[in-house]
């Protein structure tokens, strides 16, 4: 393979890669480097034909260099093959339309290919030779609070990158950066001293340090949305007159000014909307404190607690030793209920360092940036000034505070002199993504240029108002919960799909269970690994336990219904697995479901280049549909020749090593019967 695809690429892969495409493109990258120097983005248009009327594969560059070739398409398409060497791997290679080269790949290709993959644990994927050292960030939440909704993205799609890059092939180190040192600690500490039910406290901690949070924030949130709906209703009245004089004027009768005017009229009726909506957030939290009865009192003797907690905070950065004896008392409480949460979704991590172990470090990085005159005092406070960015980057407050950026900062130089990485990928939500951008160009001006560093984003989980999912009182929805009501409502359908068998149900209470656990958590995980990182999307539990349709369910049952097959037909997979393949493509189905098993290591390929691993899923759904067409017209019990039922079970078995090695990287497990 060539080195990068472009500037999204960001690992390269193997030059020995054995899929499809990658041939392909290797084989057409001489003959279009001598009709341009942009190669990589020419063999990006070496796609897999989206119609098998069209061949496996079609090479659509021919139209982008019409211009600069000033011929015909066609013409430049039929010089690309007679250029090309591909007779002893494609049997059909023909210009269609506008100048596409379809190519359809030998049948021989197509078995030695599944005969290698069929005989290999790896299916076929070898791994790279070049390997980087790859470090991902991801999950980090804040410990002194239960894990959340919001938690769900960053956890499962780092989860699913360190697999599959550590799969094929790279030095991945994960580490999730905990906020155990921050203002959430100094909420939980306020609540230590002033709310604290010890009896509650003895018999479990973790649920009372929980309630000691949320009342501290709760109380914190009355006193904030008392003064910011005073303000907000300021500017909603300023942004309701200022719709209403637009909705007095008539619509201009130019074009272009009245799509001007209808543009400012929508943007005006959103800022009110907007308004509104964060208005009636404000009344519902101070309604909370002031419709009950017991929080009341409690909001007028602490008055100040915002302030009361920011002290606590500080207190404890200052090395107070009351403070840090309450943070060693209830961080490891706090860690053990992280722990669970962790172990229910099947998460691990190499290193779990947080922001208390940069503690100490962060007074030598100001000192080192203020030594390669990179800060500029700004009101008392140290900053990091860039012409690319409106505002500064603060790494130490006024009052000698120190700030996530700092942390960050520290955080980057342990990092490369523990570890060195290639690359450091940052799983955190897009609303991060300006802190971002200044923490990389800080930490190259500081001297870190051979790392690496991305972003990968992603968007907000919404419920079905399309809006960030909450519960009724606005807070946001505990991930726990989420895992109880899955594997609840899975258990649900488990049940029902089996007592409605026509001998009655077949599975003992326990297996039930376990089926629902897999089944529910593979569902909430691959509701959102099936995303489009970049995009929001709407939490249904409905949608994604489907037994049709893009869903784990859907994928997890297809493995089962191969298991299935294999119980019945009483079949010996160990000795059909312990030789190459026999492979017959009698129907153009079976062909079809061959050159699908063979794009498993294209999916991988694709998700590693911008680091989505719904292109993964998308292959496996893709997989899935084509293999329950092959079931529907393939039987293998009724094939009339042993060649021909070996060769189905074979394709069949393949199906489901490759399902299951797909989800296994997304962080999903099978069961052999749903």
């Amino acid at each position: 393979m060539l080195g990068q695809f472009g500037d999204r690429l960001a690992i390269h892969f193997s030059e020995t890669s054995m899929s499809l495409i990658s041939e392909i493109r290797a084989r057409f990258a001489i003959p279009l480097s001598q009709f341009s120097a942009d190669v990589e983005s020419l063999l990006e248009m070496i796609r897999p034909s989206t119609d098998a009327k069209f061949g496996d594969y079609q090479v659509n560059c021919a139209m982008s260099l019409q211009k600069l070739l000033q011929k015909p398409p066609q013409e430049i398409a039929q010089e690309l093959i007679d250029a090309v060497s591909l007779d002893d791997f494609c049997d059909k290679i023909e210009v269609a339309g506008p100048g596409f080269i379809n190519l359809t790949i030998t049948d021989a290709v197509l078995r030695s290919r599944l005969d290698a993959a069929f005989v290999d644990e790896r299916l076929g994927v070898r791994p790279i030779q070049n390997p980087q050292t790859i470090l991902i960030d991801y999950s980090s939440p804040n410990v002194a609070k239960p894990m959340h909704v919001g938690h769900i993205r960053s956890t499962v799609i780092g989860d699913a990158l360190r697999n599959i890059l550590r799969f094929v092939g790279h030095r991945v180190i994960t580490d999730n950066h905990l906020g155990d040192w921050g203002t959430q600690f100094g909420m939980v500490i306020y609540g230590y001293k002033h709310f604290l039910d010890e009896s509650a406290y003895q018999s479990d901690p973790v649920r009372e340090l929980g309630r000691l949070y949320q009342l501290v924030r709760k109380l914190i949130d009355f006193h904030e949305a008392k003064v910011e709906i005073v303000r907000h209703q300021q500017a909603l009245d300023q942004a309701a007159q200022s719709l209403t004089g637009l909705q007095r004027n008539s619509a201009p009768t130019d074009k272009d000014a009245a799509k001007q005017y209808k543009k400012e009229l929508e943007t005006a009726q959103q800022k009110v909307a907007d308004l509104e909506e964060t208005i009636l957030l404000f009344k519902n939290k101070i309604d909370t404190v002031e419709g009950n009865s017991q929080l009341i009192p409690l909001a007028g003797e602490h008055a100040s607690i915002g302030e009361m907690v920011l002290e606590e905070t500080a207190k404890l950065h200052r090395g107070d030793a009351e403070n840090k004896q309450l943070w060693n008392q209830v961080l490891p409480h706090c860690l053990q209920d992280i722990a669970r949460i962790y172990q229910r979704l099947e998460i691990q991590f190499d290193f779990e360092l947080g922001e208390s172990f940069y503690h100490d470090m962060l007074a030598d990085v100001v000192t080192s940036l203020e030594s390669n005159k990179m800060i500029t005092v700004s009101d008392g406070a140290k900053c990091i000034f860039a012409d690319e960015f409106d505002t500064p980057m603060i790494v130490q407050k006024k009052d000698g505070a120190y700030l996530y950026a700092t942390t960050d900062l520290a955080t980057i130089e342990y990092r490369v002199k523990q570890w060195n990485p290639d690359l450091i990928l940052y799983v955190v939500d897009h609303r991060q993504h300006e802190h971002f951008e200044k923490l990389f160009a800080a930490a190259r001006r500081w001297g870190y240029e051979n790392v690496r560093m991305i972003h990968v984003q992603f968007g907000t989980v919404l419920g079905e108002d399309k809006k960030p999912m909450k519960t009724r009182d606005g807070d946001t929805i505990g991930l726990e919960g989420l895992l109880d009501e899955a594997v609840s409502r899975a258990l649900q359908i488990v049940s029902a799909a089996d007592d409605a068998k026509p001998g009655g149900g077949e599975l003992s209470a326990e297996v039930r269970q376990e089926i629902s656990r897999v089944v529910g958590l593979g569902a909430l995980k691959y509701a959102d690994l099936s995303q489009n990182r970049s995009s929001d999307y709407v939490f249904n539990y409905d949608k994604m336990l489907a037994m049709k349709g893009n869903t784990a369910t859907y994928l997890q049952y297809s493995y089962a219904r191969v298991q299935g097959i294999v119980r019945r037909g009483n079949y010996d997979l160990a000795a059909l697995r312990a030789k190459p393949g026999d492979f017959e493509f009698d129907l153009p189905i079976a062909r079809r479901l061959a050159l699908m098993l063979l794009r498993f290591e294209e999916a991988l390929e694709e998700v590693q280049k911008d680091f989505r691993p719904n292109l993964l899923a998308n292959y496996l759904f893709e997989l899935t549909e084509t293999f329950f067409k092959f079931y529907g017209e393939c039987s293998v019990k009724d094939a009339p020749l042993e060649t021909l039922r070996n060769s189905r079970l074979q394709l069949c078995d393949l199906t489901a090593r490759t399902i299951q090695q797909g989800l296994r990287l997304l962080g999903i497990s099978v069961v052999d019967r749903m």
